[in-house]
């Protein structure tokens, strides 16, 4: 019988605590800006998985201006 020799402890790697999961509000999310451009905040009237994270529908975030609009285009950005 094979015996797991592994010291992995994969109970610590399942839990983090909450603040490291929470985004920082003032962090842009999705592309980055370009020269010159200043972040929009955008509420978000759908679930969004971007860059690994879940975004519940009602969350505030800060967004390149190029992205806002496509969000708003595609239905993503809660009216205001």
């Amino acid at each position: 019988m094979a015996t797991n020799t592994s010291s992995k402890n994969t109970l610590a790697t399942a839990e983090q605590p909450a603040a490291s999961r929470e985004p920082d509000p003032q962090t842009v999310v999705g592309p980055p800006l370009g020269d010159g451009q200043a972040p929009e905040k955008v509420r978000l009237s759908h679930h969004l998985f971007i860059s690994g994270r879940d975004y519940l529908p009602g969350t505030d975030m800060w967004v390149a201006p190029d992205y806002a609009r496509q969000l708003h285009a595609n239905g993503y950005v809660a009216r205001r």
